[in-house]
Parts: C-alpha cells; sequence; structure tokens
C-alpha cells in the first residue's frame, strides 16, 4: 500500500466519514454537548493534522485509533486551557482532579462501549423536542454522520442555506436550553425516536443513491446507518417494532448494492439487474427483523416500506413481482405518509401493475416535485409509452439538468437518444 499523498488524503477522508461521528459524540459527552462546535472543530484539526503527519512519517498502524488519541489530547488541552475539570459531569469529574486521573479516564471514554453510549446520547440529545423536527434531523446528519450541508439539502429538496440556517439555530437552541446528553425514557424516548430513525433513514438513503458528483453509491454511508440502527435494535429501551422494520429495509436495499452497477460504473436498472448478485444473506437478516417488527400495536411508514422491499427481494424476477401487492402497500404508506415522493412511487407502482394511464394522469398533477430528476424521468417513460414522444423528451432533458451526478446523467442521456432514435430512426437503421 503506497502513501502517497493522494493516498493518505483518501484515507483520511473515508476514516473522517466512519469516525468524525464517534469522536465528536465521545468529545461531546466530555465536552458537554454546549461545546459541539468545539468538538467538531478539534475533529476537523485532527483530520488536518492526520492528513499532514501521516504524508510525513507514514501510515499508522491503527489510523483510526490515531485519529482518537490525536482528538483526546486536544481535548486535553482545551480542558485545561478553559479550567473547567470541575465541571465535568459527575460521574468523571472525581478523576479528572489530577493529572494522573486526567489520562485513564480518556481512555476508558475511547472504549467500544463508551462510543456505543455516547452515540446514542448524542443522537438523543440532537433530537430534544425543544428543537424543531427538522433541524433534529439535519443536525443529526450533520453531527454525526458527517454529510455536507448540500448532501442534507438533497435528502430535504430544499436550499443548502436553510438547511444551514437550521443546524444554527439548532446549535444555539442546545446552549440556551442547557439540553443534556441523554437517553430519555417512557414517552419522552418515544417522542424523540421518530427523529432519530428519520435521520438514519435520511443517512441510508444518501448512500444508496448518493448527491455526490463523483459517486452512486457511498457504501460506507449504508454502513454507518445501518451500523447505529443495528445498536438501537440491542436496546431494550430502544428495540422496538419500526426500528427493527427500518433495519429490515437497509438489509433488504443493502443486499442489492452490488448489482446495481456494470464494471464501467454505469446503473443497472432493478429490471436488468442480475438476482444472483444480491446478497442472501442479508435479504434473510431482512425477514429477521421484518418478523422482529410483526409485534402488535405498532405500524410506522418502516413497516410497509420494508414489506415492499421484502417483495422485490422474493420475487424471482422484476416481470414475475407482485406488483398488485406492492401498490396496495404504497397506498397504505400514503395514508401515513401523504408525500409527493410517496405519490410518485404509488403512481410508478400502479403502472407497473396494468394502470399506466391512471398513474402517468395521477403523475402530472404532482406539481411539487418539478425540481425533482426522478420525477422528470419517470414522467418521460410513461409519456414514452403512451405515444407522447415530444412531451417525452422534455420531461427527459429536463431529468438530465437535474441528475445529482454522472451516472444518473449518462442514463438519462441513454433514455433521451434511444427514444429521439425512435421518433427520428438514422437512415441507417
Amino acid at each position: 500500500m503506497t502513501n502517497q499523498p493522494e493516498h493518505i488524503h483518501q484515507l483520511a477522508d473515508h476514516l473522517f466519514r466512519h469516525e468524525s461521528g464517534k469522536m465528536i459524540a465521545v468529545l461531546g459527552r466530555l465536552l458537554g454537548i454546549q461545546q459541539l462546535d468545539a468538538a467538531e472543530d478539534i475533529v476537523q484539526d485532527t483530520l488536518l493534522q492526520a492528513m499532514h503527519t501521516w504524508s510525513y512519517k507514514g501510515l499508522p498502524d491503527n489510523p483510526a485509533a490515531w485519529l482518537m488519541m490525536a482528538a483526546k489530547n486536544r481535548a486535553i488541552d482545551l480542558l485545561r486551557r478553559q479550567n473547567r475539570f470541575n465541571q465535568i459531569s459527575p460521574e468523571y469529574a472525581y478523576l479528572l482532579q489530577s493529572e494522573s486521573g486526567l489520562e485513564p479516564t480518556l481512555d476508558q471514554l475511547f472504549l467500544d462501549h463508551e462510543i456505543r453510549d455516547s452515540q446514542l446520547r448524542m443522537i438523543f440529545a440532537c433530537c430534544h423536542p425543544l428543537i424543531p423536527h427538522e433541524s433534529q434531523v439535519a443536525l443529526t446528519l450533520k453531527t454525526l454522520c458527517g454529510l455536507s450541508t448540500a448532501e442534507i439539502a438533497k435528502a430535504f429538496l430544499c436550499a443548502e442555506e436553510t438547511i444551514a440556517k437550521r443546524i444554527y439555530r439548532a446549535k444555539e437552541k442546545i446552549i440556551k436550553e442547557q439540553i443534556k446528553l441523554q437517553v430519555p425514557a417512557g414517552p419522552a424516548l418515544t417522542e424523540r425516536l421518530d427523529a432519530v430513525l428519520n435521520s438514519l433513514y435520511l443517512l441510508f438513503n444518501e448512500g444508496y443513491n448518493s448527491s455526490h458528483p463523483e459517486q452512486l453509491i457511498r457504501e460506507d454511508l449504508c454502513a454507518e446507518a445501518m451500523r447505529l440502527c443495528q445498536l438501537l435494535t440491542t436496546q431494550p429501551y430502544t428495540s422496538l417494532p419500526r426500528v427493527n422494520a427500518l433495519m429490515a429495509l437497509m438489509c433488504f436495499q443493502s443486499s442489492r448494492l452490488g448489482a446495481r452497477q456494470d464494471d464501467r460504473g454505469q446503473i443497472i436498472l432493478l429490471k436488468q439487474q442480475d438476482r444472483n448478485k444480491w446478497y442472501r444473506p442479508l435479504i434473510q437478516k431482512g425477514f429477521n427483523y421484518l418478523d422482529a417488527a410483526a409485534q402488535p400495536f405498532e405500524i410506522s411508514t418502516y413497516h410497509f416500506e420494508a414489506a415492499i422491499a421484502s417483495l422485490h427481494a422474493a420475487a424471482p424476477s422484476f416481470e414475475k413481482t407482485d406488483w398488485k401487492k406492492i401498490e396496495t402497500f404504497y397506498n397504505h404508506l400514503y395514508q401515513l405518509q401523504p408525500s409527493p415522493v410517496v405519490a410518485m412511487n404509488k403512481a410508478i407502482a400502479a403502472a407497473y401493475a396494468g394502470k399506466r394511464k391512471e398513474a402517468l394522469a395521477a403523475l402530472q398533477q404532482l406539481q411539487d416535485l418539478s425540481a425533482y430528476y426522478l420525477y422528470h424521468s419517470t414522467l418521460g417513460e410513461l409519456l414514452t409509452d403512451d405515444g407522447q414522444f415530444p412531451a417525452a423528451v422534455q420531461h427527459l432533458e429536463k431529468a438530465c439538468q437535474l441528475a445529482p451526478n454522472q451516472y444518473e446523467q449518462d442514463l438519462l442521456t441513454q433514455k433521451k437518444k434511444a427514444l429521439l432514435e425512435k421518433i427520428s430512426p438514422s437512415p441507417s437503421s
């Protein structure tokens, strides 16, 4: 393995994606969540230090542990400068009274169980009910999951400036209300859990269909969302049906990652995917989590989405998929979550279930999705099937303009080219 600067930069970026949330969670627990900006600055400075040091001295044996230790040392320096040892939470304060007691305590903070506990505390702190729901999710995605404001804006289908303001206001609220790092109990837990799950859901979606201009799939984000969700399933106070349903959904979706691109990185649509490449152990885990989610008195949007994904996973082919049942599940999902995106997917399922005219009419009424590339791509396909070729071309062109990365643009360009050739075939054809 070479230690060239480009390789160092890629590794540091990869580790930052994987480790920053853990580091911020632990530093936030030590410094106090009111110093969240300081924790984030420490992590950023540590990343820069890593790229500089590793370029000259080579990679350490355990780069992740190196980052943790460097961040810890910077936190120690900050505590010394602030003379805040006596303000550390009571569970650590008595060990932070002397220089000799400081190091072992901070080392313990970076044990695996402490990292997991700190992340849970940080997630639930970011999702405090005093913070508006959308700001809760944006803050969690930025702080614990390492997403950029651009990526979060794509998930919310809104402007970057809007997301930046939400995150700023959430941090101000944490400071003003003196919000604590803790996992609440009883009704307070349930109140926050929905925002936690929404954060993980959006994180997974960003990994599964990335807004990054050069990446279609970011498996590290999918893996991080699954790791955090699996952590929730192992805790007795968070292992609820909707948590297991979300975990099932992630397993079903992740099982297809290896079949979604060809050797050149080009997109392979669901109907063309080689189902032998779907990872069967993950599909089985998905069904196991779906069974665990089937408890009385709770049904969520994740239950219906997981059920839809399970039908795709169980189908021997695209043509033999039970589209009528999928349409039924989307109808139920729309009752719980009447969003334009769910309405679009409901119409797509209806089209494959043999109701193409009705689906096209339903899609043409969804004006709220005029800035969403998949909306125009879907309209382009249905208009093509309906023989409305000029309108289909317009929507495919619009989809190309809105596509978030080169892979999506290439696929849509091919669709548009095929349609134009169908309308005006070349003399040689």
